[in-house]
């Protein structure tokens, strides 16, 4: 199925109650996507800017999802994200990394927003169905806190937590066994590829073209050196 077989919010989903949060982090895009700076060349923070992009317009058009936000310090990447309809936070700029900036923004929505169940999730998942993150989500309502894995089952591509509950999130490197270990429960639905393929690597942009990228990645992973 291509990106385009998947629909804006159907009609058939709208009394979907649209209860979560959303935080998704960002990285200067001058500092992100290191790994695929070989392939790509000075196309990389654009690269990396399609990568969110495609990601945040999906996540937008999910009925599960209230709201998205944003944490960077990017200011195209900003401007960018916050046209298609995401909020924006600054990164709070303690040097704390990915996790201080994820808990900031965590805090943030449910200072702001009056948001109750918020979910952590990746930048760079360019395959992005809407349906599948609403999959994923109506899984994690039941419980407190609940995590996805990457596709090879080391890292994490999504951790939600219920209101009254603190996110807690520790990405990065082998996160799957972190979040597991701080008691978040492993979701393992089997049919939801494009919210296991996170982008990090030629290889795994690839795999995520295979899936069905979105407009803004599949036009520049065009011009990258893939494997």
């Amino acid at each position: 199925m291509s990106r385009t077989d998947c629909p804006s919010k159907p009609a058939g989903r709208l009394a979907v109650p649209a209860s979560w949060s959303l935080v998704v982090p960002l990285k200067p895009l001058a500092l992100a996507k290191s790994r695929l700076a070989r392939a790509s060349g000075p196309l990389r923070p654009g690269l990396a800017l399609a990568l969110a992009v495609d990601t945040v317009s999906a996540a937008l058009r999910c009925a599960e999802v209230a709201r998205v936000l944003v944490v960077t310090d990017d200011p195209r990447a900003a401007g960018e994200l916050a046209a298609l309809g995401a909020l924006v936070l600054p990164d709070d700029d303690t040097g704390g990394g990915l996790n201080a900036a994820l808990a900031h923004g965590a805090a943030a929505v449910r200072r702001d927003h009056g948001a109750r169940a918020v979910a952590a999730m990746s930048a760079d998942l360019p395959a992005l169905r809407p349906e599948e993150l609403g999959q994923v989500l109506r899984a994690a309502a039941a419980h407190p806190r609940a995590f996805l894995s990457d596709t090879q089952l080391v890292g994490t591509t999504l951790l939600a937590a219920a209101a009254g509950t603190v996110l807690a999130p520790a990405f990065g490197g082998a996160s799957r066994q972190r979040h597991a270990a701080s008691g978040a429960v492993e979701l393992t639905l089997p049919d939801v590829p494009s919210l296991r393929r996170d982008v990090d690597t030629p290889q795994d942009l690839r795999d995520a073209l295979g899936l069905g990228c979105g407009p803004r990645t599949t036009a520049l992973a065009a011009l990258v050196a893939l494997p």
